[in-house]
């Protein structure tokens, strides 16, 4: 299916649905695979011993000054840094420093404010010899977005000059356009897979407690779907799949083998049940999602192909509303599907694993922090001093997950975590704000 034809279908009925805040020497390629073409699990990590973690990590700051940084990749053909901002800005860092002028400049284009703004950068995976750099920003209203609703989201890509410092002029080409009702739960990162497709984060159109009711209203006794259990009327509440290396630039077509392709449903779908699933990322084939939750709980989840995680009906493990929820979609919808449980769930409290929204990390396979090898890094908008580390069970789903404090004077620098990143040695990176304004930060050992 061509990008034309599938953009039309879901303009038109899109507008039928629904009349900085979010409340990544084993050199990896650009998806962040293993050398040795690995896509499965590391077996080496099943069983990482919580023990072996760890008690504190420190940082290394790279980058200070910054309004609101949300993103970061790094070129896989320079020492090379793209640092990009909610306001609209994506940054060039190298060995010198930041310079001066910005790679990318959207403040004219993008509707900044609250969760809107420039919300994530991806390189294609061959970038070094396509220059393709894909964006992911909240647009005012483009034609088909209807006028009660907040905003266009918009997935465009870019052409990078050979020296990797600055976009070419006009090559600005839209990939996909979304109607947003309203101006949160916008999601916005975007992540290319080991099988080379692009993966897109859609939260579930905004407001509270997801207001889309489409057809799976009143599935049990006033247990309602809402958009993130809808497939066949908007993109809302998902991670989609685009092969948008099919046609020209600007263009997409749909893999044969996502998961609603010949069912009842929107053929870009990967995966649905979603709130806001704002950062996500890929270990091999393993795809982890940090989905940030309404009122009570925080989750992460490793999402597959046709993967339902359940909300509205529920919020992480739990009921939303109901005081009993189903663990499966009526046997009309999807032939009793699966709402799949997190891998984390942690609650809104001030416990040592507990916040107010989740910001989904990396697996970290890099070397400057000992103990971390094979562990997912992972925080909370609302630092306090730690990060979130879950380490891989022996057996069962949940993974343990534990606090792993900040030392010397890093919970000054880092009072609230923006996003994550990972380079091509496994390294990670945090993004946030604190005393040196917004920031990138590496973690490395505690001294």
């Amino acid at each position: 299916m061509t990008h034309g034809p599938t953009r039309r279908r879901f303009l038109g009925a899109a507008a039928t649905a629904l009349g900085v805040s979010v409340a990544g020497c084993n050199v990896f390629d650009g998806n962040g695979t293993p050398p040795d073409g690995r896509t499965d699990a590391p077996g080496s990590d099943a069983g990482t011993s919580d023990a072996a973690l760890p008690e504190s990590v420190a940082l290394e700051t790279l980058v200070s000054g910054l309004d609101a940084p949300l993103d970061i990749r790094f070129s896989p053909d320079a020492d090379r840094r793209y640092v990009a901002e909610q306001q609209g800005l994506v940054h060039v860092h190298e060995s010198g420093g930041l310079r001066a002028e910005p790679l990318l400049d959207l403040r004219e284009t993008v509707d900044f404010g609250g969760e809107k703004g420039l919300l994530g950068i991806e390189l294609h995976p061959d970038f070094a010899e396509t220059r393709r750099l894909f964006v992911r920003y909240s647009s005012p209203r483009r034609e088909g977005t209807p006028s009660n609703y907040s905003h266009t989201f918009v997935l465009a890509e870019f052409e990078v000059r050979e020296d990797g410092r600055r976009v070419r002029a006009d090559s600005e080409r839209t990939v996909l356009e979304i109607p947003q009702p309203q101006g949160n739960h916008n999601a916005g990162d975007l992540a290319f897979g080991p099988d080379g497709y692009l993966y897109v984060a859609v939260g579930d159109g905004g407001a509270g407690g997801d207001q889309g009711r489409g057809h799976v209203d009143d599935w049990y006794d006033g247990v309602a779907g809402g958009n993130g259990q809808d497939v066949t009327e908007n993109l809302l509440g998902s991670i989609l799949r685009l092969d948008v290396d099919a046609g020209g630039r600007g263009d997409y077509e749909v893999p044969d083998d996502n998961p609603l392709v010949g069912r009842e449903g929107l053929d870009e779908q990967f995966a649905w049940g979603l709130r806001n699933p704002y950062r996500m990322s890929f270990d091999g084939a393993e795809l982890f999602v940090g989905d940030v939750g309404q009122s009570r709980y925080e989750e992460i989840n490793l999402v597959t192909a046709g993967g339902n995680y359940g909300w509205n009906v529920r919020e992480g493990a739990h009921c939303y509303e109901a005081d009993e929820c189903p663990t499966e979609t009526p046997p009309d919808v999807r032939g009793s599907e699966a709402l799949v449980d997190p891998i984390v769930e942690y609650p809104h409290s001030d416990a040592a694993v507990g916040g107010i929204s989740v910001i989904g990390g990396y697996v970290y396979r890099g070397s400057a922090v000992e103990g971390l090898g094979g562990a997912y890094v992972f925080g909370d908008l609302q630092a306090n001093g730690r990060l979130f580390v879950a380490t891989r069970p022996d057996e069962g789903r949940t993974w343990p997950t534990r606090a792993v404090s900040l030392a010397s004077d890093a919970d000054e620098r880092l009072q609230r975590v923006l996003s994550f990143g990972r380079d091509g040695d496994g390294e990670v990176y945090v993004l946030g704000l604190g005393s040196e304004g917004g920031a990138v930060h590496r973690l490395v050992a505690a001294e």
